[in-house]
């Protein structure tokens, strides 16, 4: 009798576990319950953070797409100023700069370059001397000038005809110097400060190249960046999955729009096939939208604007690039799944159309599988990530994305370690249990690092605050995506943290391993006790 009531109290015991365990798990997974992954960041969308070696060739490269200039001339001791930020004459009458006296550069070549406003139009100039204006809504030749510089920071700017511009004594901004100018003190000669050169992504590198060069860099970092032996690295230290940005111009390959180069179809092929070797999940991100969707260089945005949410074209070439995907690799064996689109801009991306769109993308996803996880990103900047579990997107299989850096942020300034790791716990450990008992989708931390503004952390430091990391993200309900496995800057780099002994992630894993192992065996052995008595 005794031991029949110890089978049930087991027995009992068990179908709890187990219930427990399902509930918590994500279907597709092998070996453990949830994901345990990490980024391929920089490796099919350029992020020059990353690995800024790759933008050392470029001429000009102060000069990017993107970066933001002032001039001010020698003569006049004043500014270049698009007066109310575009749409009216160009004067040269200020004695400090801001934002109407700040240019963003398109580059057209090595010295060529077009200069767009705060309000979005380009200075232009119709022929030999005409009056500069900031009136053109889009860029072409007379909208292109060319920018000779001296090691002083000095330069000359001049129209496709080949005449200068000047700054004249009624402070305008004219296409009539006489001749060719030298670098003494003249009318043509201005001072240019680079205030800003914050963008190095997919369109800076390509464009600053140009093509046939850019081919060849992006060629050998596909290549060696992220290979086979890293995936065996990944099986090794317990990894399940990895997500793996990707751009929009992957649908266009091998021939994507200028200045995109293709490539990373096959690249991406080549990942699924190491995951597959090695068991592997994948899960694909859409990294960077036709006209970005944050204006930031890791979604490929030409000059820091956000266009992605102004135009219902952007967004069908989107849900176009999504279809792609989705027909693509919906039936390999290690999709897990498919996120919409990374980081949208709280400030730039009205939250109905995205919505809108994250609705759209997840039927186009199941349209090619009824399985396959359909990951929305939680906006970036002031949003609350119950917005999407109000937004009743589909059905089943969905996640949210949220994105935990103790950085980015003043508030983390001048935290010590200690703070940080009490943020950890008091606060991130708060919404994800709010959110893990939502009536909604999973929820994924699909970007988090073992890094902070603590400048004198010492090797323990950084292993406290990876182990709170862990302890309350492994709770999510679907796992989380340590960023990234490679980067320059050490404690970013996945491979460099576990292989220094910084990031002790082996310990969290062997644990929940052997505890699922523990409690299969000890189900196995009852079972067999069972048939013998």
């Amino acid at each position: 009798m005794e031991l029949v009531f110890s089978k049930w109290v087991f027995a009992f015991s068990l179908c709890c576990w187990l219930i427990f365990y399902v509930a918590f798990s994500v279907e597709g997974l092998h070996g453990d319950s949830k994901v345990r992954g990490v980024n391929l960041g920089g490796w099919l969308v350029i992020e020059g953070w990353i690995k800024p070696s790759l933008f050392d060739g470029i001429p000009n490269g102060d000069m990017l797409d993107g970066t933001q200039v002032q001039f001010k001339s020698v003569t006049l001791q004043k500014y270049i100023c698009a007066e109310n930020g575009g749409g009216m004459d160009v004067s040269v009458n200020r004695d400090a700069a801001s934002s109407w006296e700040t240019f963003t550069l398109w580059r057209v070549s090595e010295s060529e370059f077009q200069f767009r406003t705060t309000q979005g139009q380009f200075l232009t100039c119709y022929g030999t001397g005409c009056s500069v204006s900031a009136t053109a809504e889009s860029a072409s030749t007379t909208e292109t000038f060319q920018i000779e510089r001296n090691n002083n920071g000095q330069v000359h700017i001049k129209t496709k005809s080949g005449t200068y511009l000047q700054a004249t004594i009624g402070n305008w901004l004219t296409a009539d110097y006489p001749g060719t100018p030298g670098w003494d003190d003249n009318a043509a000669t201005f001072e240019m400060s680079i205030v800003a050169n914050n963008l190095h992504g997919d369109y800076q590198l390509a464009n600053g190249y140009g093509h046939n060069k850019a081919k060849q860099v992006l060629e050998r970092h596909r290549n060696t960046f992220i290979n086979v032996g890293d995936f065996e690295f990944l099986f090794r230290h317990g990894i399940n999955t990895v997500r793996i940005p990707v751009g929009w111009w992957i649908a266009f390959d091998p021939n994507p729009p200028a200045p995109f180069i293709g490539g990373t179809l096959e690249a991406l092929d080549n990942a699924f096939s190491w995951a597959q070797a090695y068991n592997i999940k994948c899960i694909i991100d859409l990294h960077a939208a036709p006209g970005s969707q944050n204006g930031m260089e890791h979604s490929a945005s030409q000059d820091g604007t956000t266009g992605w949410p102004t135009s219902s074209d952007y967004i069908s070439r989107t849900l176009h690039v999504i279809d792609f995907l989705a027909s693509r690799y919906a039936k390999h064996p290690v999709l897990l799944g498919i996120e919409l689109l990374n980081e949208p801009s709280a400030a730039s991306v009205p939250l109905d159309t995205l919505v809108s769109y994250y609705k759209q993308g997840y039927e186009i996803v199941r349209k090619h599988s009824p399985s396959a996880y359909v990951v929305i990103c939680q906006r970036i900047g002031n949003a609350d990530p119950l917005e999407l579990y109000q937004a009743d997107i589909g059905s089943h299989n969905i996640v949210v994305d949220l994105h935990y850096y103790n950085l980015f942020d003043t508030f983390f300034v001048n935290k010590s370690a200690i703070d940080n790791i009490q943020f950890i716990y008091q606060s991130r450990e708060a919404q994800l249990q709010a959110l893990n008992g939502a009536n909604g989708p999973l929820v994924f931390i699909g970007e988090w690092v073992n890094e902070w503004n603590v400048t004198s952390g010492s090797q323990s430091d950084y292993q406290d605050f990876g182990r709170a990391q862990l302890e309350v993200y492994d709770a999510a309900s679907f796992g989380w995506a340590y960023w990234t496995l490679k980067n320059d800057r050490k404690h970013w780099d996945f491979e460099w943290s576990i292989g220094n002994n910084y990031l002790q992630l082996s310990n969290s894993q062997k644990e929940k391993i052997f505890n699922s192992l523990t409690w299969l065996l000890l189900a196995s052995v009852w079972f067999h006790l069972c048939q013998i008595f």
